[in-house]
């Protein structure tokens, strides 16, 4: 090897054996992922927040099975935000503080409508996520949204299936 190639070589190591490019590249994609991990916790902050809104407004015939439907969700959520909550300060970050803005509903029917829209929304981030945690080389970042995916679905099939059968006259 000549001097200038050395040189050259020697200017793009680092003390690992990884180029400047690469720890830049990785460090950029680590920011990413726990800016976009903090979106997910304010998605799950939100959904605590909606869920227990919504149990304590409920009014009409269903209240009593939707206030416990919602109820019984809110401990996934509280959860799920801990464990993004864990992961995002374990990479470095700052966890965020500020939920989503809930939305607004005044009656059972828009109540359930804003939850359904809440989870397919953190089914489709977390679907994104998990690509961005196999491109960070994260598996257990992978498997545990993998989880909580399986979770959202879960809560997703159970509030479509409630809104099939809702009679539109009974709000």
């Amino acid at each position: 090897m000549t001097t200038a190639e050395a040189k050259h070589a020697g200017s793009k190591s680092t003390t690992n054996g990884k180029s400047r490019e690469q720890s830049k590249d990785n460090s950029a994609g680590k920011q990413q992922l726990i800016d976009n991990l903090n979106s997910d916790l304010a998605g799950e902050l939100q959904a605590v927040l909606m869920y227990t809104g919504y149990s304590a407004c409920l009014t009409g015939p269903y209240r009593k099975e939707l206030r416990s439907l919602f109820q019984a969700e809110i401990s996934d959520e509280l959860g799920h935000a801990q464990f993004l909550a864990d992961k995002i300060a374990a990479l470095g970050g700052k966890p965020v503080l500020e939920p989503r803005p809930v939305p607004g509903a005044e009656t059972p029917h828009e109540m359930l409508e804003q939850v359904l829209a809440a989870e397919r929304q953190a089914i489709a981030d977390y679907k994104a996520r998990i690509q961005q945690a196999d491109d960070f080389g994260d598996v257990g970042l992978r498997v545990q949204l993998e989880n909580q995916i399986s979770d959202e679905t879960r809560h997703k099939e159970e509030v479509e299936r409630i809104l099939a059968g809702w009679d539109r006259d009974t709000n």
